[in-house]
């Protein structure tokens, strides 16, 4: 069990729990580690924000990680390993003690959770939609013949091409400002990015159409940001709490749920989306061919107290139909 141990530093006596037998005295300085994009950092420079304005008596600081998936960005994800090689540099700089939390986009998370780390608190979710991004279209419906849409995503693909089957795909890496200035230069008639991206770095201005998030259904997580932290770190948990919003929370944990049961990876056009409307869950899903010919879809409406349950009924619905025929082509 849990006690309290008096430790004298100097003049002062400070009070703080013991776990384990080990004194966890709260945190002065908290390291945050993140990637080095500029969407990364505003993600990190977030939190660290609103830690500073919370906590007075601590400072924070960031730590600039190089990620592998940043290394590799003219090669598509599942390639090389998928949308790990964003977070597990983040998680080794938490495992080695050279940073304390690790900020990150909760899409990029797996839906199983790493030995002796913990995600600690899920921010309130900006905008969860795809945007559709291009100099000269307002819509994916208005777009020419075969057009050509730059995008890495198997669902954006498969979502895309089965409202404009001609519609020529082509692979788009980078980070947000890279993604548009190829736009800019030419190479695409348009591109599909997540409108949190667009938003959080003043790039609003850029959309043109925003995507149904009933039709063009997002991916797990989109536009939430997740934190990171060791299991251990019993304090720095507790000061991280304020940062957590239940009802994303709630969410996030209904579309990974269905996620977990399907197996999706970066290979699968795969998305899920939950919100709450009058105080019920609405779950939507959806698993596709690349190529868009074949898309199986499911939805639900529930407590939110039964999201968990509702979701794994979403999920053995859709594998009822296929979907792991589609899963695993």
């Amino acid at each position: 069990m849990p006690w309290h141990r008096a430790c004298l530093q100097g003049s002062e006596i400070n009070i703080f729990m013991v776990t384990d037998a080990k004194c966890q005295q709260t945190p002065t300085k908290i390291k945050i580690a993140t990637r080095k994009s500029k969407l990364a950092l505003w993600q990190a420079n977030f939190v660290k924000s609103l830690l500073e304005k919370k906590y007075s008596d601590i400072t924070v600081e960031l730590i600039g990680v190089v990620t592998e998936g940043d290394q590799q960005s003219t090669i598509p994800l599942a390639d090389v390993g998928g949308k790990a090689l964003f977070v597990k540099a983040l998680q080794n700089a938490l495992l080695s003690n050279e940073a304390d939390i690790a900020v990150h986009s909760m899409k990029d998370m797996s839906v199983f959770p790493t030995e002796k780390l913990m995600i600690a608190a899920i921010c309130e979710r900006a905008d969860a939609r795809d945007a559709f991004v291009s100099n000269d279209y307002s819509e994916i419906e208005s777009l020419p013949l075969n057009a050509i849409v730059g995008t890495a995503s198997p669902r954006r693909s498969c979502l895309l091409q089965s409202i404009r089957p001609d519609v020529r795909i082509a692979l788009l890496r980078g980070n947000v400002d890279t993604r548009v200035a190829k736009l800019d230069a030419k190479r695409f008639d348009a591109i599909i990015l997540a409108a949190a991206g667009l938003h959080r770095l003043d790039l609003s201005s850029r959309i043109q159409s925003y995507l149904s998030d009933d039709i063009f259904i997002p991916a797990i997580g989109q536009g939430a940001i997740a934190i990171e932290c060791r299991e251990s770190d019993a304090q720095l948990q507790e000061r991280l709490s304020f940062l957590h919003h239940d009802i994303t929370a709630q969410c996030v944990k209904a579309e990974r749920m269905i996620n977990q049961i399907m197996g999706g990876d970066c290979h699968s056009a795969i998305g899920a989306h939950a919100k709450i409307i009058k105080n019920k869950m609405h779950i939507a899903a959806m698993v596709g061919s690349v190529d868009g010919k074949i898309i199986l879809r499911e939805q639900a409406e529930c407590e939110v107290n039964d999201a968990v349950q509702c979701a794994e009924t979403v999920a053995k619905n859709l594998l009822s139909q296929g979907a792991e025929k589609l899963l695993r082509a």
